[in-house]
């Protein structure tokens, strides 16, 4: 049940990199835009990031799906939602009224405080669900499992090394 419920949250958190980082590749511009309306890094280094972030959000998210070095996928993913839940708490704590960028567009809007807790609250429910593959990285249906499968020879940790006895995959065996 535990590599089924890992595999829901690869497909969520995954998608959910892959549909943010795709809007926002046809037009960089606004990408970086987002990024600076947070007024949060030094301005050298905001094209950078704001031309960076969308790329790294379509390979994290599909290398996510996919369940290839999901645990570091799972890592950086978090680290990144912790930096955004920083960066809309710091936004709101300041006064800025700006769209987020999460999924395009950015810069300063009317009435976008009111979206915040929203956001904070979907970005703390998708760190959850990254902070679940760093802690349970095996899941369902994985490129991990294939790539990184034990070679002939070695044993692979049975019930009370270190892995749980899966009745289930026994019996789809």
């Amino acid at each position: 049940m535990k590599q089924w419920i890992g595999l829901l949250a690869r497909l969520i958190t995954g998608g959910v990199w892959i549909v943010a980082g795709a809007l926002k590749l046809p037009d960089p511009a606004s990408s970086v835009r987002a990024v600076r309306a947070y007024e949060l890094l030094p301005e050298s280094v905001v094209p950078t990031v704001g031309h960076a972030l969308p790329v790294v959000e379509v390979v994290l998210g599909v290398c996510t799906v996919l369940g290839l070095l999901t645990r570091t996928m799972g890592v950086l993913s978090s680290l990144l939602f912790v930096a955004f839940i920083v960066g809309i708490s710091a936004a709101w704590a300041r006064g800025l009224s700006i769209d987020c960028g999460c999924f395009g567009g950015g810069g300063e809007i009317a009435d976008a405080t009111a979206k915040y807790p929203w956001e904070i609250a979907r970005d703390v429910g998708l760190l959850l669900l990254s902070a679940r593959l760093v802690i349970w990285p095996r899941t369902r249906w994985s490129l991990d499992a294939v790539v990184f499968s034990p070679r002939a020879g070695e044993v692979s940790p049975g019930p009370g090394e270190g892995e749980e006895l899966d009745v289930e995959a026994q019996q789809d065996r």
